[in-house]
């Protein structure tokens, strides 16, 4: 298994919104940039997981968990994808995520 894509991650908690100024402050920050593996779920496996095989989700496993985080990117990608589920077998982290429409 080849742990060939970056994966980032990154958290929003700290944007709130100001009164003063009548908009959010605060931003995104990168916590973690981690190595990972990344696969499709597969029809069969989204069918079970979700009821419904257009779920566009991957399967990400990584060898450390990442701390905090609100959403991902895979090689510097535009696309932002969030958490549905989270394992921990025995030796890798796997994360099941999802396209974020926000």
């Amino acid at each position: 298994m080849r742990f060939d894509h970056v994966i980032k991650f990154f958290d929003k908690s700290e944007r709130h919104y100001d009164p003063k100024t009548h908009g959010y402050v605060g931003g995104e920050k990168l916590v973690s940039a981690l190595h990972g593996n990344v696969t499709d779920i597969g029809t069969v496996k989204s069918v079970q997981l979700f009821g419904d095989y257009k779920q566009n989700s991957l399967v990400i496993r990584l060898y450390a968990a990442p701390p905090k985080w609100s959403y991902l990117t895979i090689d510097d990608g535009a696309q932002k994808y969030v958490l549905q589920t989270m394992r921990k077998p025995l030796k890798l982290i796997t994360l099941i995520v999802g396209e974020s429409n926000g």
